[in-house]
């Protein structure tokens, strides 16, 4: 419960994509013009600033962040995954927490549909033969009537399979909850049905949020069930796959390359045989970046101000009451 009529909030200095805090807290501000917001711009200030806080803005709540937070009592990340946050504390503090699930969906699901085309058409041969000037047609493929299997249906994984239905794709997905898929995928598995969707699959996407589910989801047995020329793609957190049992089937041909924008460890450290194999494509965590974050992320952060004020907590976008499930976003 707020501790005024007026809610004290801060913007944290550490945001994501190296982004200035004040950029937020302008959006926030053209929102919410009589609101009380304080923006650090260091880590002394996000301390300082904390301290009398009753609602906070950020990427990251740190152990010393909390226990500087006398009063905090909501937390909204600006992230799609929490399993970066310091969970159980923020839950038995009872502060409420809600992340920005739901913000990355476009730029995230437009980058899962750019690699597919990269491999259907041969985008890096393009750029190889450019740099060699050679003039050179081959035949190139199409997404249309390919299988498409999703793992994790939330809104990240909804909005690839609504662009993979308009290339004419067939869809396929995994969801927590069958029953509440989106009427764009064609065939409903269960967490527990994954190997399925990797055997049926030209492309898999990854778009679950990393749990103690989730974890190792991809690993050699589910590499051994998709066909030698299918695809991986991961745009969810790099701890999902078995990073040992990706570059193995990628350096036996038992799958036809991946495209990675999350990876084990970040940065992807130089001397990861990833960076040497030809059928792989690597973006540094870019998947969700897009110039309309901040005014997204305002957006479901005074939605859920407005319930914050009512103290109609239950209502609040994205509320966190558990950590993430499999079949919600991350990014």
């Amino acid at each position: 419960m707020a501790s005024s009529n007026t809610p004290e909030i801060v913007v944290l200095h550490r945001l994501i994509h190296r982004a200035d805090p004040e950029d937020l807290a302008d959006e926030i501000e053209k929102r919410l013009p009589n609101a009380t917001i304080h923006t650090a711009t260091s880590a002394a200030e996000s301390a300082e600033y904390i301290q009398t806080a009753d609602i906070a803005v950020g990427a990251f709540l740190t152990e010393q962040l909390l226990s500087n937070a006398e009063q905090l009592s909501w937390f909204q990340t600006v992230s799609a995954g929490v399993d970066h946050l310091p969970y159980e504390e923020i839950d038995e503090r009872s502060i409420h927490l809600t992340s920005a699930s739901g913000v990355h969906a476009e730029p995230v699901a437009e980058q899962a549909i750019a690699y597919m085309l990269a491999f259907e058409r041969d985008l890096p041969r393009a750029l190889e033969q450019k740099n060699r000037r050679e003039f050179r047609p081959w035949v190139g493929g199409e997404l249309h009537g390919k299988t498409l299997g999703v793992v994790g249906l939330g809104s990240i994984g909804t909005r690839v399979a609504e662009l993979g239905d308009a290339f004419g794709m067939e869809i396929l997905g995994t969801k927590r909850d069958p029953s509440t898929a989106p009427s764009v995928v064609e065939t409903v598995y269960g967490p527990s049905s994954t190997e399925q969707l990797c055997a049926q699959s030209d492309y898999v996407v990854l778009t679950c949020p990393l749990t103690e589910r989730t974890r190792g989801l991809i690993d050699e047995r589910k590499f051994g069930s998709m066909a030698s020329d299918s695809v991986l793609i991961n745009l969810a957190r790099g701890g999902v796959v078995d990073e040992e049992a990706l570059i193995t089937a990628l350096q036996r041909g038992e799958i036809a390359g991946a495209a990675l924008d999350v990876f084990t460890t970040e940065p992807l450290p130089e001397n990861s045989p990833l960076w040497n194999l030809s059928n792989v494509l690597l973006t540094p965590h870019i998947g969700g970046s897009t110039p309309k974050y901040w005014e997204r992320c305002a957006d479901i952060f005074v939605e859920n101000y407005e319930h914050y004020v009512n103290e109609d907590y239950g209502s609040m976008t994205n509320r966190m009451s558990t950590v993430a499930d499999d079949g919600g976003d991350s990014a």
